[in-house]
């Protein structure tokens, strides 16, 4: 362990994010252990935001970005390859802590492997493991030695099932503005203050869209069809979904305007009115943004045979899953149709009144998520490693022990 005494000493950090989220959120991580500790170095997986911080990244993000079992099954060769290859790299350099964000499929096992090796983990973001496939705290217990949750039910339940777990709140909370302006946004994209505007989230995977950008694209016909002067405005991950949000468009075979962004989910959601998006953390920030919403998903039919029994919990929105009650309509596998989703929209842009009190159950979910989680986890992280540095601001700090 690294303590005090030689706290000068280069320190070695394996980090791997599988997902655009996660790259985010290992960026503002590196950045404050970084703030507390200049000689730390990171190798592992990135995106941008991470490698824009000093993350050596060993292979493309979007390398690990696939969902469902048989996209995964697809790809097991590389994904297993991948895997072998950082066990290599993380005991040859050696590493002296690993934190895996998310994706919890691949980064459990390394966990366990490198733990087995004496090397320190940390798991950042829970799998929904209080969701479902709940046998799998016994992994999860063999495999971390710190687990960091951003949501506080998810620190509950480790409690109850003895694994090390310290809330840290969302970083999403700490840098999203409370009282965002709206107007300030929707002029940003060319939209005046008097403008409809819908943002569509159809995913950020090329798996997500295959499933949901035809889908959300009949939404859009539909509600235009209703009412020509609504806007709609579409974020793309990168250039490759976009060109297969285009592809979709282009098999519809109908004329009509949307707008398509590249990147800048965050800013586009915060210049509209409405939001339809897929579950996900996307949801998240849209809730933190003040955005009514509707949130849907479809799995392939395979998938959803296999995984709809193992599924533990009411909700597949996060608002509606901090909240214990649906703040947001969702709308799973076969109820995820054109007319329904379509239905939930107009009875959302047409009830200001519902509207104001769905925004105002997001600010207080707001607050209670808004710990500074970056600081915090950086914190806990150097509590683990043994190497005494400055506290985080103790309001801060003590708020997010508390709940």
């Amino acid at each position: 362990m690294l303590t005090g005494r030689n706290k000068q000493k280069s320190l070695v950090i394996g980090i791997v994010a599988g997902e655009m989220s996660g790259d985010q959120l290992g960026a503002d991580l590196i950045k404050a252990i970084k703030a507390r500790y200049p000689q730390a170095r990171f190798v592992g997986i990135g995106g941008p935001a991470m490698i824009a911080q000093g993350c050596s990244s060993q292979f493309p993000l979007d390398r690990l970005s696939v969902m469902g079992i048989f996209a995964v099954l697809g790809r097991l060769k590389e994904l297993l390859h991948i895997r072998s290859t950082l066990k290599k790299v993380f005991l040859e350099q050696p590493i002296d802590l690993f934190i895996g964000i998310d994706s919890p499929d691949f980064n459990l096992p390394l966990e366990g492997f490198l733990k087995r090796h004496n090397i320190p983990t940390v798991h950042y973001v829970s799998p929904s493991v209080w969701a479902w496939r709940q046998g799998r705290i016994r992994k999860i217990r063999q495999s971390v030695d710190l687990m960091l949750t951003l949501l506080p039910f998810e620190a509950d339940f480790y409690h109850r099932h003895q694994v090390p777990v310290q809330y840290v709140g969302h970083p999403f909370a700490s840098v999203i503005d409370v009282d965002l302006d709206n107007m300030r946004a929707k002029r940003h994209w060319g939209f005046s203050s008097t403008d409809t505007v819908i943002a569509v989230l159809p995913g950020s995977r090329g798996g997500e869209l295959k499933h949901m950008a035809p889908l959300f694209l009949e939404v859009i016909v539909s509600i235009y069809n209703r009412d020509p002067s609504t806007k709609f405005i579409v974020p793309l991950a990168n250039p490759e979904r976009r060109q297969q949000f285009e592809s979709y468009m282009g098999d519809l075979g109908t004329d009509f305007p949307i707008q398509l962004v590249d990147g800048c989910a965050r800013e586009v959601m915060a210049g509209s009115d409405f939001v339809l998006a897929t579950s996900g953390t996307i949801t998240l920030e849209a809730m933190l943004l003040k955005r009514p919403m509707v949130v849907a998903y479809r799995w392939g039919r395979l998938t959803h045979a296999i995984l709809a029994p193992l599924v533990k919990i009411k909700y597949i929105a996060l608002p509606n899953l901090l909240a214990d009650k649906e703040l947001v309509p969702e709308f799973l596998q076969e109820e995820a149709t054109v007319y329904n989703i379509t239905s939930a929209l107009y009875q959302l842009m047409n009830d200001r009144r519902k509207c104001g009190e769905i925004q105002a159950s997001f600010k207080q979910l707001h607050n209670l998520l808004n710990c500074n989680a970056s600081e915090v986890a950086a914190d806990a992280i150097f509590d683990l490693l043994g190497i005494a540095q400055a506290d985080a601001p103790a309001k801060v700090k003590e708020l997010c022990k508390e709940i």
